[in-house]
């Protein structure tokens, strides 16, 4: 790699460092390498995790979207065509604290899981079409790499945690189809600039929520609603 290269790589770096440093004790929780079919990490481990990286993914979420704001969306009125047209519209999540506690553990975790089965493809695209951003900062760009690989990540500890929780009963795979790359395409700059607005709102709103449903989720099944 040339100067160059390693001068990029080193600004994404300092970029991504006070997240970075926010994140570091997910690293520190045991984790199962994959492939490893006898490594067992305790439901409190995995919780611990879960809520420590859906916290991180919400506080990238809100920087990218409160960065794209200011230097794209400002005067352009979005936010009132923003309210309730995310793809993720399509399934029944709780608004707040009060209604979440009233659905069954079973329930809120299949939902967690739907969320974040639909925001594999979004991110996927989101990452490369970011490149594409006219004089897009790099601060943009290492935030969408970084949510995507730790939804990624969030998504398999999900998985580990349906799987202790109920044993042996089949996942669900219900999640929202994305239908929105067209949008981030179109060559008409407002609308473009309006769908990127609108997907970076959207993943805002639902990482609150996953992040507030964990948290939830672990003072019920980890602590018997004790916290």
């Amino acid at each position: 790699m040339d100067s160059k290269g390693w001068s990029l790589k080193g600004s994404l770096l300092l970029l991504l460092l006070p997240d970075l440093l926010l994140c570091k004790s997910v690293a520190s929780l045991p984790i199962c390498p994959r492939g490893a079919a006898n490594c067992q990490v305790s439901l409190r481990d995995l919780f611990e995790r879960a809520v420590i990286l859906s916290h991180y993914i919400h506080n990238l979420s809100s920087e990218m979207f409160n960065e794209f704001d200011k230097r794209y969306a400002q005067g352009r009125g979005f936010i009132t065509k923003a309210i309730n047209s995310c793809h993720t519209s399509s399934l029944s999540t709780p608004e707040d604290k009060e209604q979440a506690q009233q659905i069954h553990h079973e329930d809120l975790l299949n939902l967690i899981l739907s969320v974040l089965r639909s925001w594999n493809d979004p991110l996927y695209h989101l990452v490369t079409e970011v490149r594409g951003l006219q004089e897009a900062p790099d601060a943009l760009l290492s935030r969408a790499i970084e949510i995507e690989e730790q939804n990624r990540r969030l998504l398999e500890g999900m998985e580990k945690i349906v799987g202790q929780v109920h044993p042996g009963v089949r996942e669900n795979e219900v999640y929202s189809v994305w239908s929105g790359l067209p949008s981030l395409q179109v060559a008409d700059e407002d609308t473009r600039l309006f769908a990127f607005y609108n997907l970076l709102h959207c993943l805002r709103r639902d990482s609150h929520k996953i992040d507030n449903y964990l948290k939830l989720l672990k003072c019920r099944i980890v602590y018997d609603s004790n916290c």
